[in-house]
């Protein structure tokens, strides 16, 4: 077997620069982030109490400009807490338009909590929000008051097949860079 020694690593296989395809301008439906964020956690600690953590939002085109990836850190790197369950987490989501469906495909990863979960992801008024509800608690995510350099994310759990929702977590993020 012969090896070929001037391919790319992972980074240069798995990023990308831009959109890439027919569905680029779909693609902008979370194409929009790609760049640096901080974030502002708020939800509640292990004892009830309401809590507040800083961490870290990194957005990116991935797999042939086809997809967009992210990668969520709370607390950042350096921070107390950081990579400790059941508070921190560090996971990623690899969200792609699907055309058949007319929507997102979401699946976030989150190995310091053993979670994995699958959505599906549409526009809804001038936010974005995204459903799982193939296991309990059904997640509702969603993405409100974007503008170029800010949004929220909302977290809301649904204990009663999606009939009334609460509020879990919510991050306000700021962009850092581009």
């Amino acid at each position: 077997m012969t090896t070929n020694t001037t391919l790319p690593g992972l980074a240069e296989a798995l990023h990308e620069s831009g959109p890439a395809g027919e569905h680029a301008a779909e693609l902008m439906l979370f194409g929009r982030f790609v760049g640096s964020w901080d974030l502002v956690w708020a939800g509640t600690d292990t004892d009830g109490q309401p809590a507040t953590v800083h961490g870290e939002l990194h957005f990116g085109w991935v797999l042939g400009g086809r997809a967009v990836q992210d990668v969520w850190i709370v607390p950042g790197r350096g921070e107390e807490g950081a990579g400790v369950p059941p508070m921190a987490f560090h996971g990623s989501t690899i969200r792609f338009y699907d055309p058949a469906i007319g929507a997102w495909r979401s699946t976030w990863v989150e190995p310091v909590n053993g979670r994995v979960r699958r959505f599906i992801g549409r526009p809804v008024d001038s936010g974005i929000q995204l459903l799982s509800d193939e296991d309990e608690p059904q997640l509702r995510w969603s993405f409100t008051d974007i503008a170029e350099d800010s949004f929220t994310w909302r977290g809301e759990i649904s204990r009663d097949g999606g009939a009334t929702w609460q509020l879990e977590e919510e991050m306000r993020a700021t962009r850092v860079r581009g």
